[in-house]
């Protein structure tokens, strides 16, 4: 049960918004055994005073237009489904809307599967797993 959230500068259509949302969820599908429907993403749009990142950090020229993607999901993957996941969000941002790879930030937090709960209060993954 991934949580997408992307943050990008201020300006771009709800087009484009669909375009990444398809994107990172088309992604995770085939690359990361993410359910059909298993689908919960926001985006966040900031003015320049508000959003800041290296243009150079790591030997990549990033753009103005650099989308951070940060994903939180359960600790269930091992390194092959990351780096699958990560070239083909980029592959596909790419296609479509037409994101830089160099701008696609991708930042990954793992955490337990106890620590969901998809409403009404209840850990749904400990009820399952207990």
């Amino acid at each position: 049960m991934p949580l997408v959230q992307v943050s990008l500068r201020r300006g771009k259509s709800a087009e484009y918004h669909q375009a990444l949302f398809d994107g990172v969820y088309h992604a995770m599908r085939e690359t990361f055994d993410v359910p059909e429907d298993d689908r919960f993403m926001t985006i966040t749009e900031h003015d320049s005073s508000t959003f800041s990142v290296s243009p150079t950090y790591y030997g990549v020229e990033r753009s103005d237009e650099v989308v951070i993607i940060r994903i939180t999901a359960s600790n269930t993957r091992d390194l092959a489904q990351k780096q699958a996941l990560y070239l083909r969000i980029v592959d596909l941002l790419q296609a479509n809307p037409g994101v830089r790879p160099e701008d696609v930030f991708i930042n990954l937090v793992e955490v337990l599967p106890e620590n969901w709960s998809f409403g009404n209060g209840i850990a749904q993954y400990a009820v399952q797993q207990g």
